[in-house]
């Protein structure tokens, strides 16, 4: 079975719950022999101290392993645990018990409050010290400051070492983030140079060039220096400027995209979105459109924006050839990501999901949905 991690916050825990384990056993084994005289049935101490030691070496190897640390070994700590302190009455005596003479268990009982406070946090650990602390009580005669005390002793000490214990899976969680977040910075910024040195070169390159023609070639130049100053934006992790600002209406970042080809069809009122996200909204329309105008042969295409019950609804919809089917998926090996990123992977951080409705000669449809805050 696997080891627990080494770098797993909670392990110092179970090495100290293994250390507490054998100590108190000691404790235990030494009240056994400076009380044994006292004890109604001496002989009896000798198998439950055997049980006490086999369950301490046996505990601490299981402990040990992540994939045991379920509520079956729970259970079994705390069962034999109980069944100690159940029998103290029968091997100790009621009698001695109640002038003083330590139970079977002892300090030892404080092991499963320990495991089940480490394993589930601040609650189970006041659970287990609950039913060790009532069973310790039924094998007296009377409840005494003592064991009252004990009992509270018990329970703090839970709710103490499991909120430690929640602390190092929360701090664990937060470094892990950290880390992924540090190797995902780092890649970018290996991407960016590369992407420097090749692509924001090249769309450069055509800016200049072709700021001084007419035509087709301007528009081009033009579209180049625009996808330059964004994709700069982007490697660089700054914001662009346009997305600044509390919200914008939905409405007039589609409006950009009407053209001869392209209706738009949207509502009445206002559709106000957080800037970032109505132009991610914006993007993922452009690439669907970009889609139309490069493969539909000339084809129309219609928006349409639709608002509803803290939905918002933007269909891309053409009459062009249609997608085959099988035909994304094959782009998609081929590398050729254009709709599972900019169009299905702007959506899906949006917390939004996207359906592509297509066949063979009748057209297609990309319907963008996105679940709003009211």
């Amino acid at each position: 079975m696997a080891e627990e991690p080494a770098g797993t916050f909670q392990v110092p825990l179970w090495r100290a719950i293994a250390v507490f384990r054998f100590a108190s056993m000691a404790y235990v084994v030494a009240m056994a022999v400076f009380n044994v005289t006292d004890y109604a049935h001496p002989l009896g101490v000798i198998p439950a101290l055997a049980v006490l030691a086999g369950w301490s070496v046996a505990a601490t190897y299981l402990y040990a392993r992540p994939a045991w640390q379920g509520w079956p070994l729970l259970g079994t700590d705390l069962a034999i645990t109980l069944v100690l302190l159940l029998a103290s009455p029968w091997v100790v005596g009621r009698t001695a018990i109640d002038n003083g003479v330590p139970s079977l268990a002892v300090a030892w009982q404080a092991c499963p409050v320990l495991a089940w406070a480490v394993s589930g946090g601040r609650r189970r650990g006041a659970i287990a010290a609950l039913v060790v602390g009532a069973a310790d009580v039924t094998v007296r005669a009377k409840l005494t400051s003592a064991s009252a005390t004990g009992l509270m002793l018990m329970l703090l000490a839970g709710v103490a070492v499991g909120h430690v214990a929640r602390l190092a899976v929360e701090s664990e969680q937060r470094l892990q983030r950290a880390v992924e977040l540090e190797a995902a910075t780092r890649e970018r910024e290996r991407l960016a140079r590369g992407i420097h040195d090749s692509v924001l070169q090249v769309l450069a390159l055509v800016q200049r060039r072709g700021a001084h023609l007419d035509g087709e070639a301007a528009e081009l130049a033009r579209l180049a220096g625009e996808q330059e100053a964004a994709l700069r934006a982007l490697v660089s992790g700054r914001t662009p400027r346009q997305r600044l600002g509390p919200e914008v209406d939905l409405r007039t970042v589609l409006d950009g995209f009407a053209s001869p080809a392209v209706s738009i069809a949207a509502p009445a009122t206002p559709v106000r979105l957080p800037a970032s996200v109505a132009h991610e909204v914006g993007a993922a329309v452009g690439a669907a459109l970009d889609n139309v105008a490069r493969h539909g042969g000339g084809a129309r295409a219609w928006v349409l924006l639709e608002e509803e019950a803290g939905t918002v609804t933007v269909s891309v919809r053409d009459d062009g050839p249609g997608i085959p089917a099988g035909r994304l998926a094959e782009a998609a090996r081929q590398g050729r990501l254009g709709v599972a990123q900019s169009i299905q992977g702007r959506i899906a951080e949006l917390g939004g999901s996207v359906e592509i409705i297509s066949a063979p000669g009748e057209g297609t449809e990309v319907e963008l949905r996105l679940r709003v805050a009211p």
